[in-house]
């Protein structure tokens, strides 16, 4: 039956996908040199990364290959080969998981999800951006379909030129910067440096779907400054933000005050979790501070604290919380990677965002002053805070 309906009829649901590579958000494949060389280089290279970033590394194991193709084991153990699909071991100093299970395109992004930085062997896998060595015993004019965004070329003793075919092949893309390979301050320096220069942009979030059934009246539209608190928590997140949004039930999207760029939330009757989830379907691929609005003390100088020490590494940036040692999960910048963290622990049945960070590999920053952090819940403590702030209501 013909239908006059202008909609187009998609399958799924278009929904923003993470931009994350083969492996990781931050990888880099390093190609060009014996495979002996690429985690020579990568050895060499990680105590100078590891000190900021969490860095995995990805690799082929020729030897177990070998072994399994000549009938051996291939370096499973016992238990693999007696049939378990995956073994635990707990190394005491580290954990290791070895599981029967083929590398795809969505295994591979979940098991180093927790690395801020993925070096890759390039001889035997992908990554979006490279790194090339122009070592004579591996020339690379068969593998130029690997070269799609190559950020760094390194240069083995006795080598000084590209190579025609290299030359041909960059020569739309412009200047690539060139190092010495031996050089590994300066190549670490430039992997910290090209690692920061690709850092999420950071945008902000105010808290303000809640039920305030403590104040018996919603907390976003107290005024304690001259302005409703949604309004008043959105401007000072502009100061440090690239924009802002305002996290709200369906139903207040409608009173929202003029110039307020409302967020409905997606993820229904889940708190405070609900309405980070929902920023993060809207925009993946960006770091949001998130602010609840039921915090009159909060200052533009605190927020500029907490973005001056974002630390992207890590899964979130937060304030501990001045009545305990705990992370103070409503004024925090959360990245990227925390998405899946999330919903990780949504799916394993838990809603608290406090209980994602307590569980993370976080930043942890002592407030400019604790006293801002201070949230009021009640008629009387918003009585309180309009005393000491001078204001009425």
């Amino acid at each position: 039956m013909l239908t006059n309906d202008p909609k187009p009829r998609t399958k799924h649901a278009a929904l923003a996908r993470p931009a994350v590579g083969e492996f990781g958000r931050h990888e880099l494949a390093i190609l060009g040199a014996p495979c002996g060389r690429i985690k020579e280089l990568v050895t060499r290279l990680l105590p100078r990364l590891s000190a900021t970033l969490s860095v995995g590394y990805v690799d082929a194991d020729h030897a177990a290959g070998d072994d399994a193709a000549d009938g051996g084991a291939g370096g499973a153990s016992a238990i693999l080969l007696a049939g378990a699909s995956a073994e635990l071991t707990d190394k005491i100093q580290f954990r290791r998981v070895d599981q029967r299970r083929e590398l795809d395109g969505f295994s591979q992004k979940e098991m180093l999800a927790h690395q801020s930085l993925v070096l890759v062997n390039g001889n035997h896998f992908r990554a979006q951006q490279q790194i090339i060595i122009l070592d004579p015993a591996k020339p690379l004019d068969r593998k130029l379909d690997r070269l799609t965004d190559v950020q760094l070329i390194l240069l083995p003793e006795g080598v000084r030129e590209l190579p025609e075919y290299l030359l041909a092949h960059f020569a739309q893309k412009g200047q690539i910067p060139t190092m010495l390979l031996e050089d590994t301050e300066g190549v670490a320096a430039f992997i910290r440096q090209w690692w920061q220069l690709h850092q999420p942009p950071l945008r902000g979030l105010v808290l303000a779907g809640g039920q305030s059934r403590r104040m018996q009246t919603d907390k976003g539209r107290l005024s304690y400054h001259g302005q409703e608190q949604r309004a008043y928590a959105a401007r000072l997140l502009v100061g440090v933000c690239t924009d802002v949004h305002v996290s709200c039930r369906p139903d207040q999207v409608a009173e929202l005050p003029a110039g307020l760029q409302p967020l409905p939330d997606r993820f229904l009757d889940l708190g405070p979790m609900g309405g980070i989830l929902s920023a993060m379907q809207l925009d993946p691929n960006a770091a949001w501070l998130v602010v609840a609005c039921d915090l009159p003390f909060l200052s533009a100088a605190t927020l500029r604290h907490l973005a001056q020490h974002r630390n992207g590494a890590k899964v979130a940036t937060a304030f501990q919380s001045p009545e305990n040692e705990f992370p103070e999960p409503l004024i925090t910048i959360w990245e990227p990677r925390s998405y899946a963290v999330l919903l990780r622990f949504l799916g394993l049945g838990y809603s608290c965002p406090r209980k994602a960070l307590i569980n993370s590999d976080i930043e942890l920053l002592a407030a400019p002053d604790p006293q801002e952090l201070r949230n009021v819940n009640t008629p009387e403590e918003a009585d309180e805070a309009r005393q000491e702030l001078g204001t009425e209501p």
